[in-house]
């Protein structure tokens, strides 16, 4: 820090704050600590009194909080986002489109870990729209070593495998097939109330509903119908009910027997825990793809938020939930009823 003429600091930084005060209208800073002076804010600073300036004094090594501030916007910013410009140490993060956004918790603690910077991030694993704020960086003090800087980037990539912290994954455009089934349903006994639920959950996705069938309890039914629709072009297909562990429940059975790859059948979240996940490869040499099989549990259809809603934006983005994925739900994974639904501005999925 050194003392220099006001009339010199032209490109000088600013080490404290500098308040201007006007009885009754006013007091607040008009320049904050880490400002770079430029020619127009010469007689400004001036009229507040300001004929001598203690100002950052540039050493070999060291950087000025934006400088370092750029650091931690590269190692966070993947594809899909925008940014603000450095601004007292400062640099936000914001979606560029709608999509699934992703956090390397690993890379996330590395760079915390270090003191004197920081990367805050809204909860991974969640929709986000285009205009969202993802993520806030911060440099804590004014001048920073740069050989820390250095360190933390290492760390980060080390822990990420060369990847950003932050990933936005855009929606893809998919084609649903939804198999109902059910005795009640199927003989007429009951009305549907289950298909207008799934239908205005992917709709919330601009995803077209291609097919609906609706079955009793037999299994090679339901079996055939899945495969009829993945040879439609279905992406997705979701079975709703006979989910339970009853006898005369066998959608399991129907989408097991399809030959897709189970993933899981149960998920510890409630509601939602009689969900299945299951994956089925399309061998098609001209056009090879997988197409994702949900066999949804009853609560989808009354509950205002389940599994399903957890599950659905990675199935949208053609991110594969894996069995780890899901298991690690159990923290977070109960769903509080609220009086008032708030989701995703709450804590139902978001565990460690």
């Amino acid at each position: 820090m050194k003392l220099i003429k006001t009339v010199d600091a032209e490109g000088a930084v600013l080490c404290h704050d500098i308040t201007q005060i006007i009885r009754g209208v006013t007091k607040d800073a008009v320049f904050r600590k880490g400002h770079i002076v430029t020619k127009e804010d010469i007689p400004v600073l001036l009229s507040v009194g300001k004929d001598q300036l203690y100002v950052w004094e540039k050493q070999e090594g060291m950087l000025h909080e934006d400088e370092a501030a750029e650091y931690l916007c590269r190692m966070c910013m993947g594809a899909n986002m925008d940014r603000s410009q450095a601004k007292e140490g400062k640099i936000e993060l914001t979606a560029a489109c709608d999509g699934l956004l992703k956090v390397n918790s690993a890379g996330l603690k590395a760079v915390n870990s270090f003191g004197q910077m920081m990367i805050a991030t809204r909860h991974g694993g969640f929709r986000v729209k285009k205009g969202d704020k993802l993520a806030g960086t911060r440099i804590i003090p004014l001048v920073i070593e740069e050989e820390k800087m250095t360190a933390a980037e290492k760390e980060c990539t080390e822990a990420t495998g060369g990847k950003p912290i932050l990933e936005l994954i855009p929606f893809r455009e998919k084609k649903v097939g939804i198999v109902t089934t059910g005795n009640e349903v199927y003989y007429g006994r009951i009305e549907d109330t289950f298909t207008p639920v799934i239908e205005s959950k992917f709709a919330e996705f601009n995803a077209g509903i291609i097919d609906h069938e609706i079955w009793n309890d037999d299994d090679k039914k339901v079996t055939a119908s899945i495969l009829k629709m993945i040879g439609e072009g279905a992406d997705v297909v979701c079975c709703t009910g006979g989910m339970s562990v009853d006898p005369d429940d066998r959608t399991p059975l129907a989408i097991k027997n399809t030959g897709a790859r189970i993933v899981s059948y149960g998920a510890p979240v409630l509601p939602g825990a009689m969900f299945l996940l299951a994956y089925y490869e399309v061998k098609d040499t001209d056009n090879p793809r997988t197409v994702t099989i949900m066999g949804l549990p009853g609560c989808v259809m009354y509950a205002k938020r389940t599994i399903f809603d957890l599950v659905l934006p990675h199935v949208m983005a053609d991110d594969e939930v894996t069995a780890e994925d899901l298991s690690s739900l159990g923290e977070g994974g109960l769903c509080l009823n609220c009086p008032v639904c708030t989701f995703p501005n709450c804590g139902f999925g978001k565990g460690r």
